[in-house]
């Protein structure tokens, strides 16, 4: 499959009404969109009856016949293990919320695309119409023979976390869940070069995390695995800790694994003397409270398209400032992460993304920056042609290291 962008010809177009003058007429977003933004493109050519016997009927059979007796050459004459689904049941997109199915594959679309342009990964947007945690699992388990790799995108939280788990336990190929991982992985790798730019270690620091939805959850658990000193997390009603009565088992076994230093009430209260804010949550975080965190702190505000700090305030306080928008310095985008991490999974025909895997692209995506390291510089830019590569070489490599490398 190839992603390409559709040449709009809105001259000739009109709305649904009839007669009106349409959206792209005016809007270039509109314009860019009209006929979607991918296509399929075949590999092969179709020129004559020879090319017709070989790609289908009868010189087909032979491929069918082939991969029913060894299931396991399905991966070499097929696009299996170089397509993934992007998967999503429309009721987290963005900052929209549950705009449905339709809605999101605008979305969906632009994803698959950025796979194939980051990443060289074939991606199909798949908008399921249900919601439901067992339909979307018994779906996806009956789609999968189709892919070699399942993205899991813009699913409601806390629902998100059980079908992705009960996913990966009933397949055999990558299940990730952009949402909670790509965000986690891009965020370490900031973090570790911001820790190193300030002669720190990931162990020196305290970090509050504004935001309890899959992307909190994810970056608290994966900066501990990483080696952060402590983290607390934040939702509406104030700090995820163990003496709060109101929270789900998703919190609750948050609850046990962060805030070792015991903090509760609100967020603000949280930031004094604390080293690190990651906002992934929205909403506004007052200036007082941003400086009454450590000298040299971190500001990891990556709500879109409104900070949770806007960097001006931020650069007041803080030695290195992050946002989720590309019209700053320090853009946290997953794009820097999920295209490669499918690539070197899908490389070595891997049955999962673990922990170390991860880590390895975490890793890898910090190392891009090398000793250009600067305050404005924790993060490479997505257009660097050195990321794909880097993070696809690392994750294949730590596939094989952990025993789930297929070959």
């Amino acid at each position: 499959m190839a992603a390409e962008i559709v040449n709009p010809r809105s001259d000739s177009s009109t709305d649904q009404d009839g007669g009106a003058e349409p959206l792209d007429s005016f809007d270039p977003v509109f314009a860019l969109h009209r006929g979607g933004k991918m296509a399929v493109q075949a590999t092969v050519p179709i020129r004559d009856k020879d090319d017709l016997s070989l790609a289908y009927t009868p010189g087909v059979a032979r491929v069918c016949t082939a991969i029913a007796e060894q299931p396991e050459l399905v991966h070499d004459y097929t696009w299996k293990s170089s397509v993934v689904a992007v998967v999503t049941d429309g009721t987290a997109v963005l900052g929209l919320g549950d705009i449905g199915p339709e809605a999101s594959l605008p979305v969906m679309e632009g994803k698959a695309i950025l796979f194939k342009q980051f990443g060289g990964v074939d991606a199909v947007p798949i908008a399921l119409a249900c919601t439901g945690v067992d339909e979307i699992i018994e779906t996806v388990v009956r789609l999968a023979p189709s892919f070699g790799g399942v993205n899991l995108e813009d699913i409601s939280a806390p629902r998100c976390f059980e079908i992705e788990r009960r996913l990966q336990e009933r397949l055999d190929i990558p299940v990730f869940h952009d949402d909670q991982h790509g965000t986690a992985i891009v965020t370490l790798a900031a973090l570790r070069n911001a820790a190193r730019l300030t002669g720190r270690e990931l162990g020196d620091l305290r970090a509050v995390i504004s935001g309890a939805g899959a992307a909190g959850v994810a970056i608290a658990k994966f900066l501990l695995e990483a080696g952060l000193g402590d983290v607390a997390v934040a939702d509406r009603k104030g700090i995820v800790s163990r003496d709060r009565d109101d929270l789900t088992p998703v919190k609750r076994e948050l609850a046990e694994l962060t805030n070792k230093a015991g903090l509760s009430g609100t967020l603000e209260a949280a930031l004094e003397g604390a080293d690190v804010f990651i906002g992934v949550s929205g909403g506004t975080v007052p200036e007082p409270a941003v400086a009454s965190m450590a000298e040299g702190a971190f500001v990891f505000a990556m709500a879109n398209p409104n900070p949770e700090v806007h960097p001006d305030v931020a650069h007041k306080y803080a030695a290195v400032v992050a946002t989720g928008r590309s019209d700053f310095p320090n853009q946290i985008n997953n794009v820097l992460a999920f295209p490669g991490i499918f690539a070197g999974a899908l490389q070595v025909r891997a049955s999962r993304i673990t922990e170390g895997m991860k880590i390895a692209a975490a890793e890898a995506l910090a190392g891009v920056v090398g000793d250009d390291l600067a305050a404005d510089y924790v993060i490479p830019s997505p257009f660097d042609e050195r990321v794909a590569p880097a993070v696809t070489a690392a994750v294949a490599a730590a596939a094989r290291a952990e025993g789930v490398a297929r070959r």
